[in-house]
């Protein structure tokens, strides 16, 4: 072969078996044996976002995983970033599993569902026990003009600012431990959902899991007197969560709590049931089961977005939560910023 033979052999040139070379400048593995790690990341996310109700919930990880399982779809942004960067199809391939099945459980809540304003307009707040301006919340809330106001976290102190300043838009209240319900509209046969432990309530008396102080259901059931017939509202507050340096994600008091008021709705037979409320949990989380199985969301039905509201500040989770039975849902939507660590949720209902 001549010197000019050889140089028109070059690295694009076909060998004696009909094969072509590996152009210059592009060694390596091919598309489809590229990237491995980022293969194997996508197919794990895709299993841990379809199997996280088999996850164990040692130490509360269950929970804590479903608390923020909207935004594992951001892992899957980071992971297509790799994967364009690389050039992986394989990697490409495994992402449909992630994307998949996060747009089958989530890609409802991408759009506005919301429609015209219903019937009945309710609003639920978290109105913090550390709010330095109860009056303003209030007039912040009675702005909104809704129809039901349902207050948690109410301390002793406030409770008489809030029914003041409450009274004019709101003739008709009921106040139970730390939840109570304003209404334009007739309430009666109030009652605690679960009757408070030991003689009133003092911190002695408290059950304790782990050393910690369970925290009690408060919890209130009344029916609202509206012109279409009676409406079984509940409103509640459950147990808090905590983030134990030793004990992981603790979630005992809102567990028992929510098991509590899930037997109480289920005893309820009545035909149209409203549940507001702070549960310290979203609805993913496994602990509220008892209630979604009998209840439906408004956010889910008629929410624009995922409807986050707390923090306040921003907001990565919806603790906040307005629940049905026998009516229908038209809107849902977040109220702006209030002196509370919570945004207010509200919704319009139809009959």
């Amino acid at each position: 072969m001549t010197q000019v033979d050889k140089a028109e052999s070059g690295p694009d040139s076909l060998t004696a078996d009909g094969e072509g070379t590996r152009p210059a400048g592009r060694s390596g593995p091919g598309p489809w044996k590229r990237g491995p790690v980022l293969s194997a990341c996508a197919l794990l996310l895709g299993l841990l976002l379809l199997l996280h109700r088999q996850l164990t919930d040692w130490a509360g990880m269950g929970s804590l995983v479903e608390t923020f399982l909207p935004w594992f779809g951001l892992f899957a942004a980071v992971l297509l970033a790799g994967t364009l960067w690389r050039r992986s199809a394989s990697s490409a391939v495994a992402l449909l599993l992630p994307v998949t099945v996060w747009l089958n459980h989530f890609g409802g809540l991408l759009g506005d569902k919301s429609h015209q304003a219903g019937d009945l307009t309710v609003v639920s707040h978290n109105v913090a026990a550390e709010n330095r301006d109860p009056a303003g919340t209030a007039r912040d809330l009675a702005a909104s003009g809704a129809d039901l106001l349902a207050l948690e976290e109410l301390t002793a102190q406030a409770k008489g600012t809030y029914e003041k300043e409450l009274a004019k838009a709101y003739p008709h209240h009921v106040v139970q431990d730390t939840v109570g319900l304003w209404s334009k509209l007739p309430l009666s046969g109030t009652r605690p959902v679960d009757p408070p432990w030991g003689t009133a309530g003092s911190p002695a008396a408290r059950p304790r899991h782990d050393g910690i102080p369970v925290d009690p259901l408060r919890a209130l059931r009344t029916t609202v007197a509206t012109e279409k017939g009676p409406l079984v509202v509940y409103v509640a507050h459950l147990g808090s969560v905590r983030l134990m340096p030793r004990g992981g994600f603790w979630t005992d008091s809102r567990d028992s709590d929510a098991t509590k008021l899930a037997k109480a709705v289920a005893a309820d037979h009545s035909a149209r049931r409203l549940l507001l409320g702070d549960f310290n949990g979203t609805l993913d989380d496994r602990a509220l089961n008892g209630l979604t199985s009998q209840l439906r969301s408004v956010q889910d039905v008629a929410g624009d977005g995922f409807g986050f509201s707390w923090p306040a500040k921003f907001p990565v989770a919806r603790i906040d939560h307005i629940l049905v039975r026998g009516v229908e849902p038209k809107s849902a939507w977040l109220l702006p910023a209030t002196g509370s660590d919570h945004r207010p949720v509200a919704a319009g209902i139809n009959w």
